[in-house]
């Protein structure tokens, strides 16, 4: 009788225990669910969103970590991931030549967030660079820091309207971020500014880094245009080869997102040293240089000043 109550108590116990331990993981559940669903088109711009979304957001992006959003082509399965989103961020000034067509097939209703909304744009390098999908306008906004502070402004203002609940969250969570981008800011140009005017020229791969040239003082020639979907003409290389030897250019860059072999060309037939990679279009996954866009921002600073200043 005394084994038989002992049993039955321990197993009351458990069944209690079990009771008590079931809200909570239903709760856990419950939140999992509620977060809203939100797409970024591209890896940069997903990092911005996950720091002003914080855990209220389950964030998915179109073109992950390296990926070259030039060239994506979108899935089926990129048009559930948008039908199903409450909001769309998008870059915007003609980087998603495909978005169109993505949002007709997906039947979204999903409002579709322009994050470079009030940046003033620059204009494409080249005529070539120019077509119907993409404009005249360098969508490369964000290699400015202080344009990185705009899309981080209009993501905060897009998820208020959204979620009004979440309005102290968004606030707090994209004051945090802002102050960050503030001491990157003064860190850029900081380093930056030790490097001699005459040695501010480097070769990339294509011409992304157009915003960061007009922020900061370095001078980036390129190959390819601002889309990697342009390709360079023997005419350009040549041009571009004569550019490098007579601005005795110091270094050339590669990059993430492009095929090496052109600016190795380069290199080779001028005797520039290779500086190094940057990192334009895309993070890089959390085992890389640049998971996130100040990591993005401070790998490219310690490449160009390693390379600059030697």
């Amino acid at each position: 009788m005394v084994t038989r109550r002992l049993w039955i108590a321990a197993a009351s116990a458990a069944l209690l225990a079990a009771s008590v331990m079931a809200p909570s993981l239903t709760a856990a559940q419950q939140s999992a669910h509620t977060k809203i669903r939100v797409i970024a088109s591209f890896s940069i711009l997903g990092d911005f969103v996950r720091n002003v979304g914080g855990d209220r957001l389950e964030v998915a992006t179109l073109v992950g970590p390296n990926g070259n959003a030039h060239v994506y082509s979108p899935s089926p399965a990129d048009a559930k991931k948008v039908s199903d989103a409450k909001l769309v961020f998008v870059n915007g000034l003609g980087f998603e030549g495909w978005l169109d067509r993505l949002v007709k097939a997906s039947a979204t209703k999903a409002p579709i967030i322009v994050a470079s909304k009030g940046i003033r744009p620059l204009e494409r390098a080249g005529a070539h660079d120019r077509d119907h999908e993409h404009g005249s306008a360098d969508p490369h906004a964000w290699q400015s820091v202080a344009n990185a502070k705009i899309y981080v402004s209009n993501i905060r203002d897009a998820l208020i309207v959204a979620d009004p609940a979440g309005r102290r969250d968004y606030e707090t969570n994209a004051a945090s971020y802002l102050a960050r981008l503030d001491v990157l800011e003064r860190e850029v140009r900081a380093t930056l500014a030790k490097i001699p005017p005459d040695r501010r020229h480097v070769i990339t791969s294509h011409n992304a880094f157009g915003y960061f040239e007009a922020a900061y003082g370095i001078h980036f020639i390129a190959p390819q245009g601002v889309s990697t979907e342009s390709e360079a003409s023997a005419k350009d290389v040549a041009a571009i080869i004569s550019a490098t030897r007579k601005e005795k250019v110091s270094a050339v860059f590669l990059e993430n997102v492009t095929d090496p072999r052109l600016v190795q060309q380069i290199a080779s037939e001028t005797g520039a040293k290779v500086g190094g990679l940057l990192y334009s279009d895309a993070l890089t996954d959390e085992k890389g240089d640049a998971p996130t866009y100040i990591d993005l921002i401070r790998h490219n600073l310690r490449q160009l000043a390693t390379a600059l200043t030697s």
